[in-house]
């Protein structure tokens, strides 16, 4: 009787226990079921944490920690950026499906199994899925931030009565470049959403070529000299050029007919490279130097006759001058007294009516063309390239007009716009002026070269006139402080 009795004991014991597991077991599949809905503890999506939240709390999460405005710094300022003013859109459904895979993949027994003995694995974390729009940010940073706290450079501008310049000063501008993804960083952060901003310095500019002109025609009036002078600048670099004619108080036209004078031995060693082939004879080479470095007239006729034409050598000179394009540049006869005048040439500089220079009708030329002959000599020298290379189908080498440049830079007369150049400065230049009878004073006044300098290289060609008589100290004055304005001009110290 008593063993019925326990056995009935124990069979009550094991149904209560076995209905509390069940009852148990129910609960922790609805408690898994309920997980299940939600994301799992340690999910980070983003670099948010969203463990136990449902896919809208999800997204709700998301969009409130990444539209913080992201704190933009620069200088002084203090900005604060929207991320929907930039473009930024996050991809959350594609973040929060890639969030459920890694709950879904797993089957749900399994799920459960783990669970049960608290073996589940901690989940992965999924990257932001977002994107900014860079045009959008780009456009920010110049209307919102450059254009508001960038500092201009202020303009380097002559000081009157000098040859100097009074040095401008830096201006301080944003680096939009490098600042476009340092902003797209902080736009794709959940927690640093602050950043300073980097800036570069921009050098003073100089001041302009219009203020340069004025700045020379005032050390023109200051001089007292009353004649015409006619100036042609030429920046290797920016291209950019200067043109002017200037006298008394009055700007002229520019564009007139000077006598070349030994300025047109310049087109004569053009024309001899043309013929002579590299390396240049020894005999050729001693004449070209005898008639650029000491500027003696003999060595330029006896070039063109021998290298040229023996009559007719000046105009073949001329017809290669013609052929690059300088229509008002020639010369007609040979140097020597009493030279017969060859042909009379009619050009656009000589038939002009407005003024006169009494150029002579043996040689002339004018500042621009003679300048732009020393840029097409500079082009091919420095870049194998240019006018005198593709006119002459090649009969002139790099080599060549390298070699020119350097008989250039062995006119060292110390005087004129040489003067007004620091000590060392390379000048490939070729200077000139006349007497003509019947009083043999100084009436024209012309030097033409190439400045080599450390803010840059540049052409200059200036050329004077005056009726009655050019006294040369005054003048040589004169030139020199034009140059060194020029030469100061490009190299200006930073403030």
């Amino acid at each position: 009787m008593k063993a019925i009795r326990s056995f009935s004991i124990l069979r009550w014991l094991a149904l209560i226990l076995i209905f509390g597991a069940v009852v148990l077991l129910i609960l922790e599949l609805v408690t898994f079921s309920r997980m299940r809905e939600r994301f799992p503890a340690g999910q980070i999506i983003a670099g948010v944490p969203v463990g136990g939240l449902t896919s809208q709390q999800a997204s709700d999460r998301l969009n409130q920690a990444y539209g913080i405005p992201v704190e933009i710094r620069f200088r002084d300022a203090v900005l604060h950026l929207k991320p929907n003013s930039v473009g930024f859109q996050m991809d959350i459904t594609g973040m929060l499906t890639a969030a459920d895979l890694q709950r879904v993949s797993v089957p749900f027994w399994q799920g459960f199994w783990r669970f049960l003995w608290n073996r589940t694995p901690p989940p992965s974390e999924v990257p932001l899925l977002a994107k900014v729009d860079e045009n959008q940010l780009r456009a920010y940073l110049q209307n919102e931030v450059a254009s508001r706290y960038n500092e201009l450079p202020t303009a380097s501008i002559p000081i009157p009565g000098t040859s100097t310049f009074q040095a401008g000063k830096p201006g301080i501008e944003l680096d939009i470049d490098r600042s476009i993804p340092i902003i797209a960083d902080a736009l794709a952060s959940a927690g640093n959403r602050v950043v300073t901003l980097t800036y570069k310095q921009v050098s003073a500019p100089r001041p302009s070529l219009d203020n340069l002109q004025v700045l020379i025609q005032q050390t023109i009036d200051a001089s007292g000299y009353d004649g015409l002078t006619e100036i042609y600048l030429y920046d290797l670099t920016t291209k950019q050029e200067m043109y002017f004619a200037y006298q008394n108080g009055v700007n002229v036209t520019p564009g007139l007919a000077f006598t070349a004078a030994s300025t047109i031995k310049i087109p004569i060693m053009v024309s001899v490279y043309r013929r002579v082939s590299e390396p240049v004879p020894a005999d050729i080479g001693d004449l070209l130097e005898s008639m650029i470095v000491r500027s003696h007239n003999e060595p330029a006729d006896e070039l063109m006759m021998r290298v040229m034409d023996q009559n007719l050598g000046p105009i073949v000179v001329t017809d290669d001058m013609q052929e690059i394009g300088m229509k008002s540049t020639y010369i007609a006869g040979y140097f020597y007294d009493g030279a017969p005048l060859l042909r009379i040439y009619s050009t656009p500089a000589n038939t002009r009516t407005d003024y006169s220079t009494d150029a002579d009708v043996y040689n002339q030329t004018t500042a621009l063309e003679m300048g732009m002959l020393l840029n097409d000599i500079y082009q091919c020298a420095e870049m194998g390239g240019g006018t005198l290379m593709a006119a002459f189908d090649g009969a002139i080498t790099q080599g060549e007009c390298r070699a020119m440049i350097d008989t250039l830079n062995r006119d060292r007369i110390g005087v004129l716009l040489q003067a007004g150049l620091p000590d060392g400065t390379k000048f490939a230049h070729k200077h000139g002026w006349t007497s003509p009878p019947p009083d043999y004073v100084i009436k024209q006044v012309a030097d033409a070269g190439i400045v080599y300098s450390p803010g840059g290289d540049y052409v200059i060609a200036v050329f004077q006139y005056h009726p009655v008589q050019i006294l040369f100290e005054p003048d040589n004055i004169l030139l020199a402080e034009i140059s060194r304005s020029i030469y100061n001009y490009f190299n200006l110290s930073p403030q």
